[in-house]
């Protein structure tokens, strides 16, 4: 992978002593695989660096430097990586969930590493550019007990909705529906005060969406919505990873942690590209890669070390870690895991996948289902 890029901003109006950000990362990904078979979701490179390096620059952005990282799969990718943050302008804690806790119990099973009287916590897949400290701000100004992002969407079938009164105040949790009430969802970011947090059932699976939140609302506490129309992508299939990488490179979703200037490509300064090649629609090009003659790259993402033959064609598709695309081939909406082999003149197409380390001979072979 890149190493962490220079330039983080310094941090905005500190706010540490108060605040400490919870960062969820122990799911497996799976509707990302075979990526996720190698690297934990929020490790994956995503216009030049790990996700999460994204998200740290605007939690350091914001003002907040203690961060606290709910880890179970892979745990010891990110403290390999990140190590104690120093070099991110972070101060970082890991907590290893030994079994699945989902998001309330991942929430509390952190509890004794926080330090100030509320927690910001964050879905670790999740690409935003809600305004961290606006959310903040409301959540103290309505000396609420938990205030949660809510994004408006134009379609909320695929989504349990979050109604709000006139005040913000959060209603009721509904699950999914084909006639929702409401635009707003939960957008996976929260603050919650402490005191909250140590309520949790503690060694139980638990859920905020199921358990949490609405018994909060039985008891009658402050459960606060912070609703905009702000940049938001969950990240967990290839085609919306895709999306969030390329919006990155172009600019469309906000980071300080870009390795490079925005524009159509981003090519890391190791990797080799034809003059001829084209690259477009926010493509990213990793380490050591070779993109030879009449390639053309739409919107593609290319691990480190991955091999583009001359004139292939990539679209909306992810090359795996030392992945190669024979001459002529084309993949569209699709996924090459690490050290797989597409030979010349084939076609790789609507959302089909191949696994890693497998070979795929040459011949004009069209593929739309898994390799």
């Amino acid at each position: 992978m890149s190493q962490p890029p220079d330039g983080y901003p310094a941090a905005v109006d500190p706010i540490a002593t108060e605040l400490d950000a919870v960062v969820l990362v122990g799911g497996k990904g799976t509707r990302l695989r075979p990526l996720t078979l190698s690297a934990p979701k929020p490790m994956l490179p995503t216009a030049g660096v790990p996700f999460l390096t994204h998200l740290f620059s605007r939690i350091r952005a914001a003002g907040i430097t203690h961060v606290v990282l709910g880890t179970s799969y892979q745990a010891e990718v990110f403290v390999d990586y990140f190590g104690d943050g120093s070099a991110f302008g972070l101060d970082l804690e890991y907590v290893v969930e030994d079994e699945p806790l989902d998001t309330g119990g991942a929430i509390r099973n952190v509890a004794d590493r926080l330090r100030g009287s509320h927690a910001m916590v964050f879905n670790g897949d999740i690409l935003s550019g809600v305004d961290l400290r606006a959310v903040y701000d409301t959540h103290l100004g309505a000396e609420a007990d938990v205030t949660l992002h809510l994004v408006k969407v134009d379609d909320a079938r695929a989504f349990g909705c979050v109604p709000t009164d006139a005040g913000g105040r959060v209603t009721a949790f509904l699950e999914k529906s084909e006639q929702p009430p409401t635009d707003q969802i939960n957008a996976g970011c929260y603050v919650f005060r402490r005191s909250v947090i140590d309520s949790i059932p503690a060694g139980r699976r638990v859920s905020v969406e199921r358990e949490t939140f609405p018994g909060l609302l039985e008891a009658g506490a402050r459960v606060q919505g912070y609703v905009d129309s702000a940049y938001w992508l969950d990240l967990g299939t290839p085609a919306a990873f895709v999306r969030g990488s390329a919006d990155l490179v172009r600019g469309q979703a906000p980071s300080a942690a870009l390795p490079g200037p925005q524009g159509e490509s981003l090519v890391e300064p190791s990797a080799r590209v034809a003059e001829d090649a084209v690259l477009e629609a926010g493509s990213t090009v990793g380490a050591r890669c070779a993109v030879d003659s009449g390639a053309r790259l739409t919107g593609a993402v290319l691990f480190d070390d991955v091999h583009v033959g001359a004139g292939a064609v990539i679209e909306r598709s992810v090359l795996g870690f030392g992945a190669a695309v024979g001459a002529g081939s084309v993949v569209r909406d699709a996924v090459l895991g690490d050290s797989a082999v597409l030979g010349s003149g084939c076609e790789l197409l609507a959302g089909a996948r191949v696994w890693p380390g497998v070979r795929v001979p040459d011949g004009g072979i069209r593929f739309s289902t898994d390799v």
